[in-house]
């Protein structure tokens, strides 16, 4: 048990820090083939399911521009099943071009499976606590 928490922890700790310095092939290996999505407080977007090169492919096309900091914290993991885990998470995440900024304050809940041993994220839902800053340097997020 502590061993899976310890794992789910990393691989989100990997999921988060792949988007800062730019590791999109590192970034997929967090995912099963496929992923469900649910970032509709920041897009404006219903939720959906999409493959986990598609999500790696618009995240690099959306951000690859901007210097990234995602600090994640605060992980609260259940086990419903066997082979089977959510995690709740805290994150902050600060977005910038060469000039302006812009920061989502947000919980993540990812749900998590185990394929050959390793913890894989399948679902991410994205709740925006609060942004901050130009929400246009950042491609894809639903403009007031």
């Amino acid at each position: 048990m502590h061993e899976d928490i310890f794992s789910i922890q990393q691989v989100i700790a990997k999921f988060a820090t792949s988007f800062d310095v730019k590791d999109w092939d590192g970034l997929q290996t967090c995912f099963t083939a496929s992923i469900y999505t649910d970032y509709s407080d920041l897009r404006g977007t219903p939720p959906q399911t999409v493959s986990a090169v598609d999500y790696v492919k618009s995240r690099r096309e959306s951000l690859d521009h901007l210097k990234l900091h995602h600090l994640v914290s605060n992980y609260e993991i259940d086990f419903p099943d066997t082979g089977g885990a959510t995690c709740r998470a805290s994150m902050v995440v600060w977005r910038r071009s060469e000039t302006e900024e812009f920061t989502s304050h947000c919980v993540y809940t990812f749900q998590l499976i185990q394929q050959s041993g390793e913890w894989k994220i399948s679902g991410i839902t994205q709740k925006i606590l609060w942004n901050e800053g130009i929400s246009i340097i950042h491609k894809g997020v639903k403009q007031q």
